[in-house]
């Protein structure tokens, strides 16, 4: 049976995904090890038989194709936080950067190898791409994969605990002016009691962010769409959509909350949920669209994964976005057409903009940067199609290239990439984990690992207190910062779904993932 795995890989590598999946499944306390089970599980494997182990290229190809995709997906939300929410980003990346002179100080004290200490640094912040990095940057050695295993878990442990505490202890208040990335989206009919006399193009723009608007009901029960040019008067009715603070706002300025609902008046004017799949639409933004110059029709939200966004002119459309389109009834059958609105074509991964983001990626990470003092350092296989990704994922579309790919596709790509390479790194490192278990080198590495992942814990928390901001988006900062889905997921079970916690989340996971990939290979280099 041994002889017949080890001569099959493609049979081993599937057998491994199968049992790692079902182990991360495994949750206590509402906790589990996700995909890491599939780390695990290989572990386990490759200690029974140092024979079953993935080849090396199906880890290469997980890692850079997960490392891509990651950037494909976060590259626009990234790019917008950097201008809207810098003092949290900035403060992930000081602590992240602190955390490794601090494992480098730690691992130099107890006698622990480079690859040892990068692995210890990886594990103990949860980040299998920073592993990776480690790994190739050390030809494949065994060390950075021991440091890791032993010292995962706590970092899971440390960081939920504290999560579950600040979520315990906070309270509902409102962050920071600028502290949101992507306010949660909201909608109400105002009635119009003060005599402003003012085009709706002049109330678009508040303190809090942009608002749209979709209807206009005038007092003798004439409904139409909202154009620029429509001037609002006492007893007209308007239909807003915009965040919560937006509207409020706005409210306060033109009237009154009105209990009518324009959206069910259907006859003349009509609402659907169209998905974007006409690839010619695909990287443009919601401007160029130019849905009010050829249907009358106006795009309120654009719903992407389970996200809403406000559908601004400048947001960027991407394949399988569905988005809110209210046009004349007559119109609505042009507009679906326009869009695309076909499940099916939507599948599509591009694997033009595909092959060609991950070449670049995987060139620019080969390409080797000389840092004084330290020698030769690559980006490597994860930080170079990351760092790609996050660019083209921004740009869209660049002429005729496409770049983007359906948000469903992604992520399925993400994933997929990510479980192809925990099971190779898994097989290399069987042996050597069941051995620095039974040693005192086990024991340090666990010691260590906790005493980092407090560390970074701390950091966070003292800086959420200094920057005001809330309980939910300081545990999603946190799920962020460890890059650690598990975490995420608790942070928003409990905290009902709040919003706050997912896009605290995605603010600073983005940097987070660069910042320790960079790490860990320089920690290997010292």
């Amino acid at each position: 049976m041994s002889t017949f795995l080890a001569d099959q890989p493609i049979l081993l590598l599937f057998g491994l995904l199968a049992v790692g999946t079902l182990f991360g499944r495994v949750r206590i306390r509402g906790v589990g090890l996700g995909p890491a089970g599939v780390l695990f599980a290989a572990l386990a494997c490759s200690a029974l038989d140092p024979r079953w182990a993935v080849p090396e290229v199906v880890g290469t190809l997980g890692l850079a194709l997960f490392a891509y995709t990651v950037g494909i997906v976060a590259g626009p939300s990234f790019f917008g936080g950097l201008r809207r929410g810098a003092r949290p980003i900035l403060l992930v990346a000081l602590a992240l950067a602190a955390l490794g002179l601090l494992t480098w100080a730690l691992g130099s004290a107890l006698g622990f190898s480079p690859g040892t200490t990068a692995g210890l640094y990886a594990g103990a912040n949860t980040n299998t791409p920073g592993l990776a990095a480690a790994v190739v940057r050390l030809d494949g050695s065994p060390e950075p994969t021991v440091g890791y295993a032993l010292s995962y878990v706590g970092g899971v442990l440390i960081m939920l605990l504290s999560a579950a505490s600040i979520l315990r202890r906070s309270r509902a208040v409102p962050d920071p002016e600028g502290a949101s990335q992507q306010p949660e989206v909201t909608t109400a009919t105002i009635e119009i009691t003060h005599d402003n006399v003012m085009e709706i193009r002049e109330l678009r723009r508040t303190p809090y962010g942009e608002v749209l608007f979709s209807r206009h009901r005038t007092p003798d029960g004439e409904i139409h769409m909202a154009a620029g040019s429509t001037v609002l008067r006492p007893g007209d009715l308007v239909h807003i959509i915009g965040a919560q603070a937006s509207v409020d706002h706005l409210t306060k300025q033109l009237g009154r909350t009105s209990d009518v609902v324009l959206t069910w008046e259907r006859d003349e004017l009509d609402f659907r949920r169209i998905v974007v799949s006409n690839k010619a639409l695909f990287g443009k933004t919601i401007g160029e669209l130019q849905l009010w110059d050829r249907f009358m029709a106006t795009a309120t939200r654009v719903r992407r994964a389970d996200q809403d966004f406000l559908a601004t002119r400048e947001l960027h459309v991407q394949p399988g976005d569905r988005i809110r389109v209210t046009a004349p009834a007559a119109q609505m059958p042009q507009v679906a057409k326009y869009l695309g609105d076909s499940e099916h074509a939507i599948s599509d991964i591009n694997p033009l903009g595909l092959a060609t983001g991950m070449t670049l990626g995987l060139l620019l990470g080969a390409i080797p940067f000389v840092v004084p003092g330290l020698g030769e350092l690559r980006l490597g296989s994860a930080a170079g199609p990351l760092l790609v990704g996050l660019v083209v994922g921004r740009l869209g579309r660049t002429g005729p290239m496409l770049w983007t790919l359906p948000h469903a596709g992604a992520e399925t790509l993400t994933q997929l990439g990510l479980l192809l390479f925990l099971a190779y790194a898994g097989g290399r490192a069987g042996s050597q984990v069941v051995a620095a278990i039974t040693s005192p080198l086990g024991v340090k590495l666990v010691l260590a690992g906790l005493v980092i992942s407090a560390a970074h814990a701390a950091v966070l928390v003292a800086g959420a207190r200094w920057l005001a901001l809330s309980g939910p988006r300081t545990a999603g900062l946190m799920a962020g910062s460890q890059t650690q889905p598990a975490i995420l997921a608790y942070a928003n079970e409990n905290s009902a779904h709040d919003p706050r916690v997912t896009l605290g989340y995605a603010l600073v996971y983005p940097v987070a993932m660069v910042v320790k990939i960079v790490m860990c290979q320089v920690l290997t280099m010292i």
